[in-house]
């Protein structure tokens, strides 16, 4: 049975989805097709037998009425012919009472019983004159039973005729079954086909700007099935968003890296020949190669950054925003040791902490600092502010320097982008970026806009807890 059940099994995995489904369709058709046709193949058979039956019972209380009193005899016996009447007989409980001439009907011991009252009357199949009857046996009086007989014939050749009738409906019904199968199997597999198709062309041309087509209606009315097809395209979206991404940041920082790269292969060929320089060349030489090995290193690192899509989640733990602001803002001074930063904590945030990494969460106030440090004049200071509010954390970074135009505000968290007033000063165009990373990484969200009376603020805001965003999806 196990091995069956094996067999049957890898028959139905070599099977398409398609074929499986048409021969699960058509089977559950045609078994009602069959079912129904074999129910009414009994109904009918019974209700003609039923009719004989009654006929027979018709005629057997005809002749006990007309023959009231009569001895055993053969009352009528022209049954042999379809249109004459039933042949009917008087049979005595007593062998020995039977009439000089022989019985026209079959007389077994059951009809004795009969007659003798200790056998209820019953209806019996014989053969009689090279035909079929059907018989009828009852009490006729005392010590007597009265035998009635019909061809059957008739009835035995309509039931045959219904059942050959109900058999070319059934196979007509079953092989409507398997035509019907294969249009439900067709029509309700097509968007998997559609489907199967856009994944298969995605495959052989790694080209995710393929979309399935999509029955119109609204949403809400839409069928599993195609459901699925718009999920398949909302992925397919996702996916074509994180393929041009990763395109776009291959391609920038290859042109980032082209610039520091070439000018550590000109410094390290100018240190080759470090015979032919004078002692303060070769210095200014190797200042220049040891500064540009760190800038490459720190935009490598960089993109390292930014290419991770989670927080690592054994790294996650309570965080005390204000104590890591004050960290922060220390090392910034450290950093920038021109610039005046002045840290504000409201009296609500200073016990607040949120789930996340430190060492991430203490990159992004870096680079804010970095960044509103760049563009802070030495007179005018960088204000670091930390408030709660209804639940949620406030950190707010601003500068008093030139501020972002509106043309670049839409811009400042993209990759390796730099406004026209920032290309003269040290970055990769990445801080910023990163920055926004981390944030929406630990469900926070950082905006940019114009500080009023000039200068740039920048503002990060936390939740009200719980589990970091990018704990669990990509950012």
């Amino acid at each position: 049975m196990s091995g069956v059940r094996r067999l049957g099994a890898r028959w139905r995995r070599r099977r398409p989805l398609r074929a499986r489904l048409a021969l699960a369709a058509s089977a559950a058709v045609a078994l009602v097709a069959v079912g129904v046709c074999a129910a009414a193949f009994f109904v009918i058979r019974y209700e003609l037998l039923h009719q004989l039956d009654l006929s027979l019972t018709q005629s057997a209380t005809r002749v006990v009425q007309e023959n009231r009193g009569e001895g055993p005899q053969i009352i009528a016996g022209e049954c042999r012919f379809l249109s004459a009447p039933a042949c009917a007989q008087v049979v005595p409980a007593d062998p020995a009472a039977d009439p000089e001439a022989a019985h026209l009907l079959p007389v077994s011991a059951a009809v004795r019983e009969v007659a003798a009252g200790t056998r209820a009357p019953y209806f019996s199949n014989v053969t009689r004159f090279g035909q079929s009857l059907r018989m009828l046996t009852t009490p006729f009086g005392e010590g007597r039973a009265l035998q009635v007989a019909l061809r059957a014939d008739p009835v035995e050749k309509g039931v045959r005729q219904a059942a050959v009738l109900l058999a070319a409906v059934g196979g007509a019904g079953v092989l409507l079954a398997g035509l019907l199968g294969y249009a439900v199997s067709r029509t309700g597999l097509a968007p998997v086909a559609r489907l199967t198709s856009t994944a298969e062309r995605i495959a052989a041309t790694r080209d995710p700007r393929h979309r399935i087509e999509l029955p119109p209606g609204p949403p809400g009315r839409q069928d599993e099935v195609t459901r699925l097809a718009a999920s398949f395209n909302t992925m397919l979206g996702e996916l074509e968003q994180s393929v041009s991404a990763q395109r776009r940041l291959v391609a920038d920082a290859s042109h980032e890296l082209r610039t520091p790269l070439t000018a550590l292969r000109t410094n390290a060929e100018l240190l080759a020949r470090a015979d032919r320089l004078t002692p303060a060349q070769r210095e200014r030489a190797s200042g220049a190669l040891g500064r540009q090995i760190r800038e490459v290193t720190g935009l490598v690192n960089d993109l390292i950054e930014l290419a991770r899509d989670e927080e690592p989640l054994p790294l996650l733990e309570e965080v005390r925003i204000a104590d890591l602001a004050e960290h922060a803002v220390a090392t910034a001074r450290t950093h920038w040791p021109r610039i005046r930063f002045e840290l504000e904590v409201g009296p609500g945030a200073v016990a607040a902490v949120r789930p996340g990494v430190p060492a991430r969460l203490t990159r992004l106030l870096t680079n804010l600092l970095d960044n509103a440090a760049k563009f802070s004049p030495v007179d005018a200071p960088v204000e670091v502010a930390l408030s709660a509010y209804g639940g949620r954390l406030e950190l707010t970074v601003r500068d008093h320097g030139p501020g972002v135009a509106p043309e670049d505000l839409p811009y400042v968290f993209d990759r390796f982008y730099r406004a026209e007033a920032a290309r003269a000063l040290p970055g990769s165009g990445l801080g910023l970026a990163m920055a926004r990373q981390i944030a929406r990484a630990h469900g926070a969200e950082l905006t940019a806009r114009a500080a009023p009376g000039g200068g740039a603020l920048f503002t990060v805001v936390f939740g009200t807890g719980g589990d970091p965003v990018g704990s669990h999806r990509a950012t």
